[in-house]
């Protein structure tokens, strides 16, 4: 079904303002559909807003109801929500094999659970590939939509986040994820 709100198949995003910064659905019409290729995080270094306009500086900002479903979804999810969003209305097709298979295993961590690097590496038939899930987890274009704030590093620490490492502490607490003196997880809800 063609989608009637939005006439363009140029880059376009749209920006949310949410509690740790704003936030940018970058998207465009494929196969007749809004269909995002990419989520900006707003970082301590630059705002989502500014990594836009460097990353892709021919887009312009509009909407349509698909994708203003989504970004109030992500709102609501940065609220605390608990949000199950859909693979459907991203753009995969742009991700490695690999890392398709890596994003599709950490897309089914629930939350309130967790897995580290080398959980999924193990979960995907590569027990020396921690090192390739954290490099294909650090690109993920679709963070949020698909929660990489749920692998953490094997010695409990939260690793790197594309929002920063608080960030990804706060979102893994929103969920029910403890944390200990030493800034270690204690759960041990562990997924893979």
């Amino acid at each position: 079904m063609k989608n009637r709100d939005a006439h363009t198949a140029q880059p376009s995003f749209c920006i949310r303002s949410t509690p740790f910064g704003p936030v940018v659905l970058l998207w465009s019409i494929f196969d007749d559909r809004p269909r995002i290729s990419r989520i900006l995080l707003s970082t301590p270094a630059a705002s989502a807003g500014h990594q836009v306009s460097v990353l892709c500086p021919e887009s312009g900002v509009r909407s349509c109801s698909e994708i203003n479903i989504v970004a109030a979804d992500i709102e609501r999810f940065l609220h605390g929500e608990d949000i199950r969003f859909s693979l459907e209305v991203v753009r995969m097709e742009i991700c490695s094999e690999f890392q398709q298979r890596v994003l599709r295993a950490e897309y089914e961590i629930p939350r309130g659970s967790i897995s580290s690097y080398q959980g999924i590496a193990r979960h995907l038939g590569s027990p020396n590939g921690a090192r390739a899930v954290g490099n294909a987890l650090a690109t993920n274009p679709f963070p949020l939509i698909i929660p990489c704030h749920r692998a953490i590093r094997s010695d409990r620490l939260v690793g790197g986040y594309q929002g920063g490492p608080q960030m990804k502490r706060t979102l893994l607490e929103m969920e029910g994820i403890r944390f200990g003196p030493t800034g270690r997880v204690t759960t041990k809800n562990f997924f893979y």
